[in-house]
């Protein structure tokens, strides 16, 4: 399989405006041409690929990135994004995990925590769990939209269809605002089976060093799945745009999805045609007059006599 092609991460895009069925993307790809080993070798290029275009979009100044990683307890989001973005300067990187929000940030819009989180120009953004909660546990758990307090919804029943299709759109409208000022956002979505979340969670339960990753609140979620699923596809459905897709990622394997997003992190990249500022013909000259000035600089006590040197015997 050529990872490398232009057209790879067309195979993991959603279509703007079409029904979503997750049953139509795979959780395990049919990657066989492609052995582990050959796909860590790949993952360590791309790597090493990101690092640099970093450099550059830093050194261009116009774009930022922002990357949203969402998925089922246990689809990999923090391992994807320990693994993947390793090779970035964290000085330009900043990665945000929203939790459930507190008493100040719902005494605002559901997007105002997030608006706070953004990456400057130059940086990268990483949203581990992101906005889009707003539109998946509060779909399955609509109580908890109550919590915000907004007007004219008091109760359950008033959390109906045109309420989230309104919500989608005020997301599509904070995104398209964004592009529209030079974030470049993609989203990846860890497309997980439910037999592989059971064998991770049976993992995290057996291995002394990962009972910290576990919770009951894990398994009672579990309890949703078809619930979440079809909150997925709606939110999938609705929200993949041209400037800032969705990208459906098979996550039974870890090594192929990590393989995956980063080519298709990379590949978008490759888009921006990034390049190194130039400078004209005044700003090249003067650094030639500092190279110069530095050539012929003397730095004290560079040349040390030997006369001076005394033998302490």
């Amino acid at each position: 399989m050529d990872t490398l092609s232009p057209d790879f991460s067309e195979r993991f895009r959603v279509s703007p405006d079409t029904a979503v069925s997750l049953k139509d993307f795979e959780t395990d790809y049919d990657h066989k041409a492609l052995s582990k080993e050959k796909g860590e070798q790949l993952l360590q290029e791309g790597i090493h690929l990101m690092a640099q275009l970093q450099d550059k979009l830093y050194a261009h100044g116009q774009y930022s990135v922002l990357l949203i990683f969402q998925g089922m307890d246990s689809a990999g989001k923090d391992g994807a994004i320990k693994h993947v973005l390793s090779g970035l300067n964290p000085q330009g990187v900043r990665v945000s995990s929203f939790k459930e929000p507190n008493a100040l940030e719902l005494s605002h819009d559901f997007l105002w925590r997030h608006y706070c989180a953004l990456p400057g120009r130059g940086q990268i953004g990483i949203f581990n769990r992101s906005h889009y909660e707003n539109v998946l546990i509060t779909r399955v758990h609509p109580e908890l939209i109550l919590q915000e307090n907004l007007p004219g919804i008091r109760s359950i029943d008033e959390i109906d269809n045109h309420f989230w299709k309104v919500r989608f759109q005020q997301i599509n409208e904070f995104e398209r605002t964004q592009t529209a000022n030079g974030t470049v956002i993609l989203k990846f979505f860890l497309h997980l089976s439910k037999k592989e979340q059971k064998k991770r969670f049976l993992e995290r339960i057996d291995n002394p060093a990962k009972n910290w990753k576990f919770s009951p609140a894990d398994l009672k979620e579990r309890g949703y799945w078809k619930e979440y699923r079809k909150s997925y596809e709606e939110m999938l459905g609705h929200t993949s745009t041209e400037r800032s897709p969705w990208f459906v990622i098979p996550a039974d394997d870890k090594w192929f999805s990590r393989l995956a997003i980063a080519q298709i992190i990379s590949i978008e990249f490759e888009k921006l045609k990034l390049s190194y500022p130039s400078l004209n013909p005044a700003q090249k000259a003067s650094l030639e007059e500092a190279k110069q000035s530095l050539l012929d600089e003397k730095t004290k006590g560079e040349e040390v006599p030997e006369t001076t040197m005394k033998s302490p015997l």
